[in-house]
């Protein structure tokens, strides 16, 4: 009798089979264990769960690229599902008030919520996406900059535990890693935005820009979105990273390397 298969070897079956029908790109030896002294850098996308084809089409950048859905959109469900499947590491986009045009879109934490219908809200959030392993802010300007707003955050985060955060730092002014530290949060700032700009050369810049901060302090964090510009760069890029020298993680496993940095050197100050 042939012996049932581990859940890695199912998943590895998995992704032969999508590769082989079509389905699925895939460079999974250009991602194998590197050291563990090797710059790293994570990349998220955000805004997933809008437009089905376009998010189906980010979900087939090579490696451990992290994604990060919007709550309440028409797709982010299935296809959070689906990225699961694949061993793409998912996250709430958790949308927050910004300091001035408000497009934040539904599911917003906002301001003027008292803390009853601030946790009512973020409860529906997590609700609605299955897998959820992180959160960072979308938008989130002004509410990032509360400390009340965030401490009911970080609060909440806590009694769910095995979470961690990311600030998308859309406000110098924020203070939502310092609510996330005094909590005892994992935690992480967003260090490069790579597609402000969708021109190709100023992505492909930014994604250098990365590389060059992970280089320099042995870990970073970009945040992109789901652009066919950006989807196109990356698909060219992650590839190259291995011969560059550079370690592509998922944001939880980013996070612990930082923290694992950080406690070293908090030791080695004593």
């Amino acid at each position: 009798m042939t012996a049932p298969l581990s859940t890695t070897s199912k998943k590895i079956f998995i992704l032969a089979l999508l590769v082989l029908t079509g389905n699925w790109t895939s460079n999974t030896a250009v991602f194998a264990a590197t050291p563990p002294d090797q710059p790293a850098i994570g990349i998220i996308i955000d805004d997933m769960g809008n437009l089905e084809q376009r998010d189906k089409r980010a979900l087939q950048l090579p490696g451990p690229v992290t994604f990060a859905f919007l709550p309440h959109t028409p797709h982010a469900r299935e296809l959070a599902e689906l990225a699961h499947q694949l061993d793409k590491e998912v996250m709430l986009h958790l949308p927050m008030e910004p300091i001035e045009y408000d497009k934040s879109g539904p599911g917003a934490l906002t301001l003027h919520m008292t803390a009853r219908q601030f946790i009512q809200q973020l409860t529906l959030n997590f609700a609605a996406i299955p897998h959820v392993v992180g959160i960072n802010n979308h938008m989130g300007s002004l509410l990032t900059q509360h400390p009340g707003h965030m401490q009911w955050l970080m609060t909440e985060l806590r009694k769910r535990k095995d979470l961690y955060f990311v600030d998308s730092y859309t406000s110098k002014n924020s203070i939502a890693r310092q609510l996330a530290n005094e909590n005892r949060i994992p935690n992480m700032r967003r260090d490069v935005f790579l597609d402000h700009d969708r021109n190709p050369d100023t992505i492909r810049f930014h994604l250098q820009r990365l590389i060059t901060k992970a280089r320099q302090n042995g870990t970073a964090l970009a945040i992109g979105h789901p652009f066919p510009e950006t989807i196109a760069v990356l698909k060219e890029e992650l590839p190259k990273l291995r011969a560059q020298g550079i370690t592509l993680l998922p944001v939880s496993q980013l996070i612990h390397r930082t923290l694992e940095k950080s406690s070293w050197q908090a030791y080695l100050s004593r």
